[in-house]
């Protein structure tokens, strides 16, 4: 059978979701747990790959197994095995073929600008200092629905095969005293989101103009866009299947 895990986890202490020869991912963690408590070796697939210290408030994975489980009882174990930085949610069946990462028909993603220093999320925002003229980064956020390619904003000597991308939302609102950006697409290239966030500060800046992302997407070219921001704010929030992938 397959099965789908919902998850959750901090990752400050992880070098990313997936597993690194000499670095601890949150893949390997999740692993070790379910071949400890199921008592043979699980492999699992995720639904994205996020990088070194990338939090996710929902992800998804699929793995492979014929042990037979309490579903409840899987969970409550987990969550009892596993570090206090991550969280299995729920542990569904899906269909045979159905795949974490190929059938997710659209994944979300969050990031936080803090407009004022602030103790309690110094770990978790990235603050930025200067004022910023939110209203040009707006209209920045909007002329990314006329483009599908998005080569400038993804890490160079990546194994993709296309650098599109279907943008869905993509947007900027006001939450306290942070700054919220929301952008969802079918799909994502490595570093893309810190990557248009970070063009996007800088028009907020006023260090370019709103006009010139037009020239940046166009040039394909990664050192025209702007500085990747930390990764410590942003967030993957949700990942979207088909309605008919459970059993």
């Amino acid at each position: 059978m397959r099965y789908f895990i919902e998850l959750s986890y901090n990752g400050s202490a992880y070098h990313g979701w997936q597993n690194q020869p000499k670095a601890i991912s949150v893949q390997e963690i999740i692993e070790k747990a379910l071949t400890m408590l199921l008592r043979v070796p699980i492999s699992i697939m995720g639904a994205g790959r996020t990088d070194a210290g990338v939090h996710a408030s929902q992800m998804f994975a699929h793995f492979d197994t014929d042990v037979e489980f309490d579903k409840t009882n899987l969970i409550f174990k987990l969550n009892a095995f596993l570090p206090k930085d991550i969280a299995i949610h729920d542990v569904f069946k899906v269909k045979e073929q159905a795949h974490a990462r190929f059938d997710a028909l659209s994944r979300t993603y969050l990031y936080r600008i803090a407009l004022k220093k602030n103790v309690f999320n110094f770990d978790s925002a990235y603050y930025v200092k200067q004022q910023l003229n939110v209203e040009n980064m707006q209209a920045a956020a909007k002329i990314l629905f006329q483009y599908n390619d998005f080569q400038c904003f993804s890490k160079v000597n990546t194994d993709v095969k296309t650098f599109h991308c279907n943008i869905m939302k993509a947007e900027w609102f006001f939450e306290n005293d942070e700054l919220h950006f929301v952008i969802k697409a079918d799909r994502f290239l490595r570093n893309m989101v810190r990557a248009i966030v970070g063009t996007m500060v800088n028009i907020g800046l006023e260090k370019i103009n709103v006009e010139d992302l037009h020239t940046i997407i166009s040039s394909k070219n990664r050192s025209e866009a702007g500085f990747s921001v930390p990764a410590h704010a942003l967030y993957l929030t949700a990942v979207a299947y088909p309605n008919d992938i459970k059993i």
